[in-house]
């Protein structure tokens, strides 16, 4: 029986292998109703146990909501509501900033708005898809000239409520935190804290990268700079509110794009998976110790059927046990170009080629970071990502996912 069983798993591999190469993901449509769809960030936000989104849509100017209508509903557009105007948005993310046990949602907005919003959710679920029920607060920051790029939320100072930690990119760009008042609800009582110059914030992830107990900052750096590549901040405990130490990574020099910060090579250490814009490539960079200050370097190749290197996300999407990396592109428009596919590696994580699968196809041109979930509750991982681009007036694909064929 176990000897049946395993053959019966070879072959399902296989045969998902070989289709999964060549043959396109089906998409489907969750919103393509507004232009200009610019990020999806997840949380449950009804406590229904099913993971909802948040999108900002830049050119239309507003920050959407979208509740997970369960997994028999999953594939047809997904209930909605818009919780805020707001310019120019960049990228919108839950979180509960007043300690009221509801979620709120955070947007970074750049152009000639360059604002950074409170969207504050309603008191009752009831009211989640009622958009006058949602309030919407500018946060005051006394800086006009950032144009923030992206934010996640994050206990900073270890009082009040959930801080916010900020990146933004131009003329003067910073990186730092609004450090949370005693009532959030008062909102000229948030304070911008400053930690780091930067160029272009393309990523911003929270974690305890020295094993000392609090809460430190990795990001990408776009732009030519001091502070271009991939670097950590170090958060120097009982001085938060001055500069924090700056840890390179690596990618010094180059045009990174969106990471992804994983276990990749599983050795108990969590690497980091970035895409690199100029050359043309992936670069996985390999955690080397704890200390977060030894990392190895190692380049993957991106195939020619692709676009210009957008975003990647780490996940297993054949469940052969080893992780695969999903890549998201701008394919500026050339009509032979894949705007993602995944890849899988043959013999380890190191390779510098690794086999290339098919997701999208060539429809949309301009893809942006990605989410993966089991979306419509088979047991395998889909893709959920935006296009922003594509059509009459550029309208774009919109709010998408992409679904796994493992199990069909």
């Amino acid at each position: 029986m176990k000897t049946y069983f395993l053959s019966l798993l070879f072959l399902l591999n296989l045969s998902y292998s070989v289709f999964s190469q060549h043959t396109n993901w089906e998409r489907h449509t969750i919103d393509n109703s507004l232009s200009g769809a610019d990020g999806v960030r997840l949380a449950d936000l009804n406590s229904d146990g099913l993971l909802d989104i948040s999108t900002g849509w830049e050119e239309d100017g507003v920050t959407k909501v979208y509740l997970h209508p369960g997994y028999r509903y999953a594939k047809q557009k997904w209930p909605s509501v818009i919780v805020g105007k707001t310019p120019s948005v960049e990228d919108a993310v839950f979180a509960d900033l007043d300690n009221d046990g509801n979620l709120d949602v955070i947007s970074s907005t750049e152009g000639n708005n360059s604002k950074m919003y409170i969207n504050w959710g309603p008191k009752s679920p009831s009211d989640y898809l009622n958009t006058t029920k949602w309030k919407t607060n500018v946060i005051p920051t006394f800086i006009d000239s950032l144009h923030w790029m992206y934010a996640v939320p994050a206990q900073i100072d270890k009082k009040n409520g959930i801080d916010i930690i900020a990146g933004s990119k131009g003329y003067n760009a910073k990186i730092g935190w609004f450090q949370s008042p005693k009532n959030p609800r008062n909102i000229d009582d948030w304070r911008w804290i400053p930690i780091s110059d930067a160029t272009w914030t393309m990523s911003l992830f929270v974690k305890d990268m020295d094993n000392d107990g609090d809460v430190d900052i990795i990001t990408s750096d776009r732009k030519p700079g001091d502070t271009n590549g991939v670097r950590w901040l170090e958060n120097p405990g009982k001085f938060q509110d001055k500069e924090w130490l700056n840890h390179f990574i690596g990618c010094t020099g180059l045009e990174v794009m969106f990471m992804d910060i994983v276990d990749l090579d599983k050795d108990g250490l969590e690497d980091v998976v970035v895409t690199e814009y100029t050359n043309q490539k992936i670069v996985f960079l390999k955690r080397m110790d704890h200390s977060g200050l030894h990392w190895k370097s190692y380049p993957i190749a991106i195939p020619k059927i692709a676009g210009r290197a957008k975003a990647v996300r780490i996940g297993d999407f054949n469940q052969d046990g080893n992780l695969d990396i999903a890549l998201s592109t701008n394919t500026l428009k050339r009509n032979s170009a894949e705007g993602i596919i995944w890849l899988s590696y043959k013999n380890a994580p190191t390779d510098a080629v690794w086999d290339s699968h098919a997701v999208s196809g060539t429809k949309g041109y301009k893809f942006d970071r990605m989410e993966l979930l089991d979306i419509d509750g088979d047991g395998d991982v889909d893709i959920l990502t935006c296009e922003e681009n594509f059509g009459k007036d550029s309208e774009g694909l919109g709010v998408i996912w992409y679904e796994n064929p493992y199990f069909d």
